[in-house]
C-alpha cells in the first residue's frame, strides 16, 4: 500500500479573468479546508501579444501582477485574512511554471477550457501532460462550478491495476476531508472470455467485486468512517466516470506520470465531466520500472 498524500499548499493558476476567480474559489476553499497555504501563480510570456481593447497596452508581465493582485483581493474578501497566501507571476510557458510551482504542493488546481470538440480534448491532453509533470494530483474545475451539497461525495474509478493505486487513496482522503461518501466505480467488460459452463455477466460481475474486495479492504479499515458504494457497470470506463460526475462533487481519475502521459479514459473523462476532476498521476514502482524495462527490450536476432 502506498502512503503518498502530501502535506504541501494548495497551487492555483491565475489569468486575470472573472470567471477564473471561481477557480481560485475552489482553490482557496480546499486550502482552508486543510489548513493549507495558497499559492497563486500566474505564467506569462514576454512575446504574448498586446490586446487590441487596451487604451493603453501593457506588457504580459504587468498584466500577469494585475492579475494576481486582483486575486488575492478576491480571497481577502472572501476568505479574510485567516490563511497564509503567496502570489507568484513567473515567466515560462504554462507547462514549466506551473510544474515547477507544484514540485512541492498537495494539489494543483486549474480551469477547464471553455472549448468545444477536438479542442476541448487538446486542451485536456495538455492538463495531463501538466499533472504528469507536476507529480502531483492536479485538480481540472469547470468555469461554471460552484458550491453544492454535492461537494461531499466523491467518485473514483478503478480498474483492479496500480494505475489507480494513487487515485483510491486520494478519493478515500478526499471523502474523509469532506466527511462525505465515496462511490468506487469499476466499469468496462473484462477481455478475458468466460468459461463454458459460465453465464458471462454473472462471471463478470464475480470477478469484478472480488477485486473491488480485495483493493479496497485496506483502505476501508484505514478510513472507517466513510460510507463506500460500489458502482459496477459493463459501459466504458469513461462513460461510467461521466455519467456519475452529474451526481458527485468530485471525480478522481489514475493517469501515468511521465513525459509521454497518454490516457484515452482520462482524457475523454476530463474533457466531459460536469464537476471538478483529480488526475492523479501513478509513479511507478521499482517492480514496474523493471517490467517497463523489459518489455521494450529488443531480441537480438
Amino acid at each position: 500500500m502506498n502512503d503518498w498524500n502530501r502535506t504541501g499548499p494548495v497551487v492555483v493558476e491565475v489569468d486575470g479573468t472573472v470567471e477564473n476567480l471561481r477557480v481560485v474559489d475552489y482553490a482557496s476553499a480546499e486550502a482552508l479546508r486543510v489548513g493549507a497555504e495558497l499559492v497563486l501563480v500566474a505564467p506569462y510570456s514576454v512575446h504574448a501579444l498586446y490586446a487590441a481593447s487596451q487604451s493603453t497596452p501593457r506588457s504580459s508581465a504587468e498584466l500577469a501582477d494585475a492579475a494576481l493582485r486582483s486575486a488575492v483581493a478576491h480571497v481577502r474578501h472572501r476568505d479574510g485574512y485567516a490563511m497564509e497566501l503567496v502570489a507568484v507571476a513567473e515567466e515560462g510557458s504554462r507547462l514549466r511554471v506551473l510544474a515547477h510551482a507544484a514540485r512541492s504542493a498537495r494539489m494543483l488546481v486549474v480551469a477547464r477550457s471553455r472549448s468545444r470538440g477536438p479542442e476541448r480534448l487538446v486542451h485536456t491532453q495538455a492538463n495531463l501532460r501538466l499533472a504528469a509533470r507536476a507529480g502531483c494530483p492536479m485538480v481540472v474545475v469547470p468555469l461554471s462550478w460552484r458550491p453544492s451539497l454535492l461537494d461531499r461525495k466523491v467518485a473514483v474509478g478503478i480498474d483492479g491495476t496500480a494505475l489507480s493505486a494513487e487515485a483510491l487513496e486520494f478519493a478515500f482522503g478526499a471523502a474523509a476531508g469532506r466527511e462525505g461518501d465515496l462511490i468506487v466505480v469499476h466499469a468496462g467488460l473484462p477481455s478475458e472470455r468466460p468459461f463454458a459452463d459460465e453465464d458471462p455477466e454473472c462471471s463478470w460481475i464475480s470477478r469484478a467485486d472480488y477485486m473491488l474486495s480485495e483493493t479496497l479492504a485496506p483502505w476501508a479499515s484505514r478510513f472507517p468512517d466513510v460510507k463506500v458504494t460500489r458502482f459496477l457497470s459493463s459501459r466504458p470506463a469513461s462513460a461510467a466516470l461521466v455519467h456519475e460526475s452529474g451526481e458527485v462533487g468530485l471525480v478522481v481519475v489514475g493517469a501515468h506520470s511521465g513525459p509521454l502521459a497518454i490516457d484515452p479514459v482520462a482524457r475523454r473523462s476530463v474533457a466531459a465531466m460536469t464537476c471538478p476532476v483529480a488526475i492523479v498521476p501513478h509513479h511507478l514502482t521499482n517492480a514496474e520500472h523493471a517490467v517497463t524495462r523489459a518489455q521494450t527490450v529488443v531480441p537480438s536476432h
